[in-house]
């Protein structure tokens, strides 16, 4: 910068015309005043206003230094800091030379830059804790602008939205402005945005569910964007479904015995029944369906006790082999009535568990005999199989029970674990005296009480295997998804 543009030239220049002025003055107003015998020489008096001037500008220029250092150094070490500080470098302070206004002005700018210094640590803390909010949060938070465009997400949002983004949501009369916005939540981000209000909704994505509340984000005169915070539902709407399920099955379940019951004891109050024939069936269908009605509430006892963790297990080491001899000939007789082949698997020593209640398994294993009996025609086969699969662990023993019976659809096997649930009209109980549609879920709480797992493969008219795995060892449960 040119030096007569800043404040110590402008100053400068002033004195300098100043200075001119008087010489000029004393030359033309003053000269003829002075004493001719003391200034009779022309040069002397050229010499003078030489002198005179050469002094003036002299002291000018002194003086203009000395503004120099103290008025435009102090300036431009402040305009270097506030670069400074613009810069990011809020810890920049300048150095105070003088108690004038520059001082004042100086002390100012560090009492300024030291309360920015504090405000913006105060909000880097802020930002951090809000950022570590989001990341440990489970839920997902996203944020958008007016526009549609995510402004910010924390990990689990930003997972949520590369998921549904390779989702084609199919949308035709989609707007561009909210074209970051996934396919489920632009109805509701248009509205958020439109009317100003926080909305809570849940939408079904793929198999998931997901409950959404959006809020929107104010400014002064207008809504300038929208959060979202997301919640994956799925298992509580699946459990309330369930609940649900289950209410309506178990109404259902002793509705049927208990209208049996009440209309044959009405015939027999009425005497309906001619003979003792018919009075005897008749009586025959009460006792075999308050049977029925007592085995159900007896399932549903225990399989309450059993997820509310009041399972008494008698945990020995059991001898397998005893345990498939049990069950053989209990069931050997049966298939042979119904011509069916039953086969089992030759004894042999490894089969033992170092901990297992022998009474628990035999119920599972009898249940699952029960069911391939029911849904297995005539000629075909039914084998108990057992083996010990060696690991690092210590083993694992494997109980199969294999079936040639109707089978049971891909879509229904992940359920069929589940209380009440009827995969499908081959195996659905036929008659009255049939199970309670509460066997596998006992089967499958008895094998997760042991610390094992239990699963299903299966087609339509290929029959179905459920494989048991057991640990060996005591201290060993088994990690992996039961009933899948």
């Amino acid at each position: 910068m040119a030096i007569w543009r800043s404040v110590v030239g402008k100053m400068w220049l002033t004195i300098i015309g100043l200075v001119a002025v008087v010489i000029s003055t004393l030359g033309i107003f003053l000269l003829k005043y002075i004493d001719e015998q003391t200034f009779a020489d022309p040069v002397k008096i050229k010499h003078l206003f030489i002198y005179t001037g050469l002094i003036g500008f002299l002291l000018t220029t002194f003086f203009a230094f000395f503004l120099l250092t103290k008025i435009t150094q102090p300036l431009r070490e402040m305009k270097d800091a506030a670069n400074r500080v613009t810069q990011g470098d809020y810890s920049t302070r300048v150095a105070i030379r003088s108690s004038d206004e520059i001082g004042e002005l100086a002390n100012t700018f560090n009492q300024m830059a030291s309360e920015l210094h504090t405000l913006i640590r105060d909000l880097q803390h802020e930002r951090d804790h809000l950022s570590s909010v989001l990341r440990s949060m489970t839920d997902s938070v996203i944020s958008f602008n007016s526009e549609g465009e995510v402004i910010l997400t924390n990990p689990q949002g930003q997972y949520l939205l590369e998921e549904w983004g390779s989702v084609d949501w199919a949308d035709g009369d989609k707007p561009e402005r909210d074209e970051s916005v996934p396919g489920p939540l632009r109805e509701t981000f248009r509205e958020v945005i439109d009317c100003g209000k926080e909305l809570t909704v849940k939408v079904h994505v793929q198999s998931g569910v997901w409950s959404v509340v959006m809020t929107p984000l104010a400014s002064t005169d207008s809504v300038r964007g929208a959060v979202a915070v997301l919640r994956d539902v799925t298992e509580e709407f699946r459990v309330d479904k369930m609940r649900k399920d289950f209410v309506a099955n178990v109404s259902h379940e002793i509705r049927t015995p208990l209208s049996m019951v009440q209309g044959y004891s009405e015939a027999l109050m009425d005497d309906i029944a001619a003979t003792p024939e018919e009075r005897n069936e008749l009586v025959q269908v009460i006792h075999d369906e308050s049977l029925r009605m007592g085995r159900l509430v007896k399932d549903l006892l225990d399989l309450a006790r059993m997820e509310a963790g009041y399972l008494d297990m008698n945990l020995q080491p059991l001898d397998v082999n005893g345990l498939l001899s049990r069950v053989y000939r209990k069931f050997s007789a049966i298939a042979k009535e119904r011509h069916i082949t039953f086969t089992r698997t030759p004894e042999s020593p490894e089969l033992h568990l170092d901990a297992a209640d022998g009474d628990r398994l035999e119920q599972v294993l009898t249940n699952l005999m029960d069911n391939a009996l029911r849904h297995t025609p005539a000629e075909a086969s039914i084998a108990l199989a057992a083996r010990r699969i060696e690991d690092a662990a210590g083993g694992v023993l494997e109980l199969k029970v294999i079936d040639q019976g109707q089978g049971i659809p891909r879509e229904d096997l992940p359920y069929i674990f589940e209380r009440f649930y009827k995969a499908d009209k081959a195996r659905k109980r036929e008659t009255s005296g049939g199970g309670t549609g509460l066997g596998l879920a006992i089967v499958k709480n008895l094998i997760v009480s042991h610390g094992g797992e239990i699963s299903a493969t299966s087609a339509p008219g290929e029959g179905t295997t459920f494989t048991i795995l057991l640990p060996v060892s005591a201290n060993r449960k088994l990690n992996g998804k039961q009933g899948r």
